[in-house]
């Protein structure tokens, strides 16, 4: 049976070292916090960032969501981009996806100065990430890292496959793991043979959106796998991307969902909060 990777008692970590460094911060009279950009009144998105005000109240980051209306314009939003880009007493801040229809979140998300975007999602960011150069990382990812090395799964000389090629998780994901020495192989919707192709990994993160498409078959025994996808099943409750209760059986260490990779990449946020606010302190 397979090692359950906790992600809600290692998150618990991650959030209590953050706390302690925020503390030493703001005795020293700096200002850290985390703004949010929310348009409409998508209940996820408003749940969201609500539990993301909570985490930071938990650790002690000050925080602020600007709200609009679902018609804003895309100027408008802009100029609020500029104006927290430029604000001193914001550490970082991030654009709640999705957005309405009529607004491209793309050109919004490459205002954000790389120093400030605690979601490591533009363009230079991911240019960053991509050449080794210090970078906010995208926190799914990066809360996958932390995850597996707190729990001392080896990543060096690993072959880790990474089911999915979203510029979010997928392709940060295999980034990351090479930065950490594993040899990466990336799959997608066209893939051949996709199933032999998974099944050779050590490591095996699934970030496809497809509720409970990945069962044994996919898995090498012994293999750590990743489940990055969340969804709600039938009659209550939540699933991710892989049939648990199978995998389990042929896994060396597998993630939950819930209390896998989510806590994490909440946990991340946090983190990236924090350096963003040193790298502001640095660089008046």
């Amino acid at each position: 049976m397979a090692r359950i990777l906790d992600g809600r008692a290692t998150a618990a970590a991650v959030r209590a070292e953050v706390a302690e460094d925020v503390r030493v911060l703001r005795a020293q009279g700096q200002s850290v916090r985390l703004d949010v950009i929310l348009v409409g009144e998508d209940p996820a998105s408003v749940t969201y960032v609500r539990n993301k005000q909570t985490d930071c109240a938990e650790v002690g980051i000050g925080s602020q969501a600007h709200r609009f209306p679902e018609e804003v314009a895309h100027e408008e939003l802009a100029t609020l981009v500029e104006r927290l880009n430029e604000d001193e007493s914001v550490s970082g801040f991030f654009i709640q996806l999705p957005l309405p229809k009529h607004l491209d979140p793309q050109p919004l998300i490459s205002r954000i100065h790389p120093t400030k975007d605690v979601d490591g999602l533009s363009p230079e960011s991911a240019g960053r990430l991509a050449m080794g150069l210090p970078a906010l990382l995208p926190c799914t990812p990066h809360g996958v890292i932390q995850l597996l090395r707190r729990n001392k799964i080896p990543l060096e000389g690993q072959e880790a496959v990474v089911l999915g090629r979203s510029n979010l998780v997928g392709k940060p994901m295999a980034q990351l793991l090479l930065q950490e020495n594993a040899t990466v192989t990336i799959c997608h919707s066209r893939t051949r043979n996709l199933t032999e192709v998974a099944a050779r990994g050590d490591i095996l993160v699934v970030a496809l959106g497809r509720r409970e498409m990945i069962g044994a078959e996919y898995v090498k025994e012994g293999a750590v796998v990743v489940d990055v996808g969340i969804h709600h099943r039938d009659g209550g409750g939540l699933v991710g991307d892989v049939r648990f209760e199978e995998v389990e059986k042929r896994a060396s260490a597998i993630t939950p969902v819930p209390g896998g990779v989510g806590p994490m990449t909440r946990a991340m946020l946090l983190y990236n909060t924090l350096q963003a606010a040193r790298a502001g302190v640095e660089s008046r």
